[in-house]
């Protein structure tokens, strides 16, 4: 088995990279789809949530709503700190337990914006960085999230700068330009990475 850690920054388009890892036959897990489950109504984070933060960050169906969550988190690091320490240790345990799942013949993508942040980077083979410019990151952000300009800037600064990740990297994917191009760096990679 091999495990590829997949992060980036806010915004650099590591969903994507990750599909295109999955049509070449990896197993992907998805720690954002993990911490979704993590802060469901019910949870023991949940409950811890509700209490740090209060009532506000709950939606019409009491479950948390994430973008009240992230905008209160994000504009306090004190409030950040806490709010990963409830969710990471979970999101961590969820991972290794389904990389533990997984055959011993197949290749497992951890997709993980705080992949390095959250020390998951000890348990990879393989790190790959994905890469674009700021104003590519602002503009997918914008799109893809509704999101304003300054709550961008405040996520892609609450994470480890690109440029340090970058040096840690055994791959990096530039996903500046087309999608077709992105296809045929992650094809690449896939085809330089020795698992067999």
């Amino acid at each position: 088995m091999m495990v590829i850690g997949l992060t980036g920054s806010f915004g650099t388009g590591k969903s994507f990279v990750a599909s295109v890892f999955r049509s070449l036959g990896a197993k992907v897990v998805d720690a954002d789809s993990i911490a979704h489950k993590v802060i469901r109504r019910g949870s023991p984070a949940y409950s811890r949530i509700v209490r740090l933060f209060g009532r506000d960050v709950l939606n019409s169906a009491n479950e948390i709503d994430r973008k009240k969550l992230g905008e209160q988190a994000f504009r306090d690091a004190g409030l950040l700190g806490k709010l990963n320490r409830i969710v990471h240790p979970e999101v961590i345990r969820r991972i290794k337990r389904s990389i533990a799942e997984v055959s011993k013949k197949d290749v497992v993508v951890i997709d993980a914006p705080l992949l390095v942040e959250a020390g998951l980077d000890r348990c990879v083979d393989k790190l790959i960085v994905v890469k674009c410019s700021k104003r590519r990151q602002i503009e997918r952000c914008q799109e893809k999230f509704c999101m304003e300009r300054e709550g961008i800037l405040r996520r892609i600064a609450s994470q480890i700068p690109l440029k340090k990740k970058i040096k840690m990297a055994d791959f990096v994917i530039n996903n500046n330009q087309t999608r077709s191009r992105t296809k045929r760096q992650v094809q690449k990679v896939w085809e330089e990475m020795s698992w067999k």
